[in-house]
């Protein structure tokens, strides 16, 4: 029998709450990523709709290598969440230190509304941890094997809904801007092509969406995305629930190592109901301090070294 997570939400990814990932993977796909633009320059001649097309391919194929490299990093992130769109009133603020298990990850909560975790506590998750990363090294183990069979289902969705961008959207030169690192960005509109027939459930938010979109075009890394909902996108048919037309996301993702981009910032601001009940999200999280982990087998090492110290931190 396997213990609760002593981390509260943290195992989720890997364990429940499919529908809200498969939606959230749906809206990171729907769009791509970011870094603060600066002021426009119209000194770049436009891209043609094959040279669009060409830089777009090539940037969802670097996509797919950011993603596989996400499972081997941990990182903190510190997620706010408010009550209204307006962010008057903090509703949740807490800071994770976030650490990837083979089939998703766990959150170790480091501080709640600026309160550090007592150290007992702290203590409590990283044996949790440990425990999970052990879970992994036996894929074969009936419970394990079930976890890694879901988190397969998830990321060959991911792929497959990364790859179907391109002929999801038709693509608008919007010119380009210039980063506060002094990168030329190209800026691009993605609207939603009537040809485009969806072939699964969160391709199908790719048809609801449009959004701009930078891109650095030498590294052919996405820099920013900024998506809306064009019209109401409906789960199971609309009986389960219904997200509304309006609802907005934004990633921006910057270089942790040479050809390696990780989300820095993601943010959602969504309407919606679940079932007949009505639901707002309105979430920022800022990722920071990533370091590889590696593999269950190399963070399992790294953990057991940290519960051996004298007091571990809970830092990466």
């Amino acid at each position: 029998m396997q213990p609760e997570s002593p981390c509260g939400e943290s195992y989720r990814c890997a364990m429940n709450g499919r529908t809200q990932i498969n939606l959230r993977c749906a809206a990171l796909a729907a769009c791509m990523l970011l870094s603060p633009p600066a002021a426009p320059s119209s000194a770049d001649a436009p891209l043609s709709a094959a040279e669009m097309r060409a830089l777009v391919q090539r940037t969802l194929a670097n996509q797919h290598r950011n993603d596989e490299a996400l499972t081997l990093y941990q990182r903190r992130e510190h997620r706010l969440t408010w009550k209204t769109e307006q962010r008057q009133n903090v509703e949740d603020d807490k800071l994770f230190r976030v650490v990837p298990t083979g089939t998703g990850t766990i959150k170790l909560v480091l501080a709640e509304a600026g309160k550090p975790t007592p150290a007992a506590d702290l203590r409590k998750q990283l044996l949790y941890l440990e425990q999970a990363l052990v879970w992994a090294l036996h894929p074969k183990e009936s419970k394990q094997k079930q976890r890694v069979e879901k988190f397969q289902k998830k990321q060959t969705e991911r792929r497959e809904t990364v790859d179907a961008v391109l002929d999801a959207f038709l693509f608008t030169w919007l010119g380009s801007d210039r980063a506060d690192n002094g990168r030329t960005l190209v800026k691009l509109r993605f609207d939603p092509n009537p040809d485009y027939h969806p072939p699964s459930r969160a391709a199908s938010m790719l048809a609801h969406s449009t959004a701009i979109v930078w891109i650095e075009p030498q590294a052919a890394q996405l820099v920013r995305v900024e998506a809306q909902l064009a019209r109401d996108f409906s789960v199971g048919g609309g009986l389960f629930g219904k997200i509304y037309k309006g609802s907005r996301f934004v990633m921006e993702q910057a270089p942790v190592e040479t050809g390696v981009w990780l989300p820095v910032q993601t943010s959602y601001n969504f309407k919606g109901r679940k079932f007949v009940f009505g639901f707002e999200l309105h979430e920022q999280t800022r990722a920071s301090d990533y370091h590889r982990i590696g593999p269950p087998a190399q963070a399992l090492a790294k953990v057991r070294r940290e519960l051996n110290s004298a007091s571990p931190s809970g830092s990466p």
